[in-house]
């Protein structure tokens, strides 16, 4: 490995055809977001039961709650604590 990269004549991704036409066919938008860690590592062990990565499982919950409609604030904290505490007590077994 050099000690030193020449990066002077490099270009961004937009300025790389075939590297810019994925970037514009994707229907994908990279956010940062801060979740709870025992919310990350829930949706981190079921995405490992389920061969998939976590933030695919977050996306599919989220289009899930999205599909129904939206629910209440309430509603919403509601089924997600009688998820987790279902999912909890599956472990348990």
């Amino acid at each position: 490995m050099k000690a030193e990269y020449d990066f002077s004549r490099a270009k961004r991704a937009t300025e790389v055809p075939h590297l810019n036409k994925l970037r514009e066919e994707s229907q994908k938008t990279r956010i940062t977001l801060y979740l709870d860690n025992d919310v990350v590592a829930e949706f981190k062990a079921k995405a490992s039961e389920m061969g998939t990565g976590y933030q695919t499982e977050i996306n599919r919950v989220l289009k899930q709650y999205i599909n129904m409609g939206g629910l209440s604030f309430e509603a919403l904290e509601s089924l997600v604590r009688k998820i987790i505490k279902d999912e909890i007590n599956q472990a348990k077994t």
